[in-house]
């Protein structure tokens, strides 16, 4: 995390072009070969920070209380993550919006961003999927070649698979919006806000709930 801290800090106080790989080493206090063996690229370098704010919305979406419904946890995640100061802080959140900004800006690092969505969206599937009545918990099944029990995750259904699709995009829609705009993080304009619009006018949409 601290090669990502180092090259985010290089991308927002220089810009990514005028950065290169050997700079963020140096700054990490690192060798550019120890930099290769973790990170192909200089864009790469920060997927780990963009990995943790994703890590930390579907986490929230996960430890919501068991009795809300999908769209109530899905609101709750949203005012733990997005809102400044529950999980960041108004100054991260500048740096959030530079390096979203710039990953508009740059296909390279649009790709990485990318990734690390579809990813998160990954994960939020299984996480409904435990969260379902009908897909929670684990299915004991025999061992081909042991003939133990073996317990194996639920089979995401596909329509679990859109619903986290659409859910990921309400958040990172919400967060692109905000990142072109200069309003502050918290507030009516905020990340935290326009993500709650774009999940309220889902309206009846099915989140996969019997």
């Amino acid at each position: 995390m601290e090669i990502a801290r180092a090259a985010a800090a290089l991308f927002v106080r220089q810009g990514l072009r005028a950065t290169r790989a050997e700079d963020i080493a140096q700054a990490a206090g690192i060798a550019p070969r120890t930099f290769y063996r973790y990170f192909a690229s200089k864009e790469e370098a920060v997927t780990p920070l963009y990995a943790a704010g994703a890590q930390l919305w579907t986490q929230a979406v996960r430890e919501a209380p068991p009795a809300l419904t999908v769209p109530e946890a899905l609101r709750h995640a949203v005012h733990q993550t997005l809102t400044p100061g529950a999980a960041v802080s108004a100054s991260s959140w500048e740096w959030v919006r530079t390096l979203i900004r710039l990953a508009d800006a740059s296909p390279a690092l649009r790709k990485v961003w990318a990734e690390v969505c579809q990813s998160s969206e990954k994960t939020l599937a299984e996480i409904l999927a435990e969260r379902s009545p009908v897909s929670r918990g684990r299915t004991d099944s025999a061992d081909p070649e042991s003939g133990d029990n073996v317990a194996r995750p639920p089979v995401i259904p596909p329509r679990l698979h859109f619903a986290a699709a659409v859910a990921g995009a309400a958040v990172r829609v919400a967060v692109e919006s905000w990142s072109t705009t200069t309003s502050p993080p918290a507030g009516p304009t905020g990340p935290a806000a326009l993500a709650l619009q774009n999940l309220e006018a889902l309206g009846e949409f099915e989140w996969g709930e019997e």
